[in-house]
């Protein structure tokens, strides 16, 4: 089987009735990038209808498809990070179970991300988004300034529903986000700028499809606290120092012996830093053991401008 070079990682959450859809309009962009090298890995987020059987039934055919299944609801952000940490290709896109991003874009994010760590789509023509109602217009134009003011992101398009990562630096921004609501994009971007990551947004075109669950409305009770609480956080990771030329296969051995995976090597002059999840101590002393390393937490100043390499 030949190994996947790139990666769709699609969170999915009570989406049993429009996989079968999203499907139809992937397969044409799948078969111009290469079932035989592009891997799905679906993230089933503890839905509580038929998804994971359809997810099967619609994708279970593929080369490289790959299911996930949450215990429990446990929201997007976390799903995304489940995603990332599964995927295996080199270039990843996060895209909604709907595909309401026309996947014709998919090349181009992919195209990008061989310049940039990351790459997101933008659906903002002339500075903002038109969306199929004026209300919502202006709703997302707030939204976007309340946004500016708590992370000072500059882009615009935050909640567009595909984004595109290197490995690497998905993994790390995933292992070090904490946001699993509607505001964990905005962390994305906000850990991004904080890491120096070069950040190449690609023009997407949107199609309102029917069906989806997400709203700002809801949200809007955590929102807000989330969005205040990203700028006040100590963003830390676990970490297993080790020696510059530290080699990434020995790194892997040691994390297949502590039974984790999703881990990110930065490496700079000085050391390499194994990263690690929060809630993987454990495996982290193992693997500190294994190699002869140290264990300590690293902060965001210390991952910044590192070169990284996935595990």
């Amino acid at each position: 089987m030949t190994p996947p070079s790139r990666s769709l990682v699609i969170p999915a959450f009570n989406e049993g009735l429009r996989l079968a859809a999203g499907f139809e309009r992937l397969r044409p962009s799948l078969e111009v990038l290469g079932s035989e090298t592009t891997e799905i890995v679906m993230v089933d987020d503890g839905s509580s209808d038929d998804t994971l059987r359809v997810a099967h039934e619609v994708y279970g055919h593929l080369e490289h498809f790959r299911l996930v299944q949450h215990p429990h609801n446990m929201g997007k952000g976390a799903a995304v990070r489940t995603g990332l940490a599964h995927a295996r290709g080199a270039r990843v896109i996060v895209t909604d179970a709907d595909m309401s991003i026309r996947p014709t874009h998919f090349v181009d994010v992919f195209d990008a991300l061989v310049r940039a760590p990351v790459a997101p789509g933008s659906r903002a023509l002339g500075g903002r988004i038109e969306y199929t109602t004026r209300a919502r217009t202006i709703s997302g134009s707030v939204f976007h300034a309340v946004v500016r003011h708590y992370t000072k992101t500059t882009i615009r398009d935050t909640q567009c529903g595909c984004k595109g990562f290197q490995l690497a630096a998905g993994r790390l921004l995933a292992l070090l986000g904490f946001v699993t609501g509607f505001a964990y994009d905005v962390e994305l971007f906000y850990l991004a700028r904080r890491l120096d990551f070069v950040v190449e947004p690609v023009a997407v075109t949107w199609d309102d499809i029917g069906g989806s669950k997400v709203s700002i409305l809801n949200a809007k009770s955590t929102l807000v606290e989330d969005l205040r609480n990203i700028p006040r956080t100590r963003y830390e990771c676990p970490v297993v120092v080790l020696a510059a030329d530290a080699a990434l296969g020995d790194v892997r051995r040691a994390a297949i012996e502590s039974r984790t995976s999703g881990l990110v090597v930065a490496r700079s002059r000085d050391d390499a830093l194994v990263v690690l999840a929060r809630d993987a101590a454990v495996a982290a002393l193992g693997i500190a053991e294994s190699l002869g390393g140290t264990l300590r937490t690293a902060t965001l100043d210390e991952l910044r401008g590192r070169d990284l390499e996935a595990v």
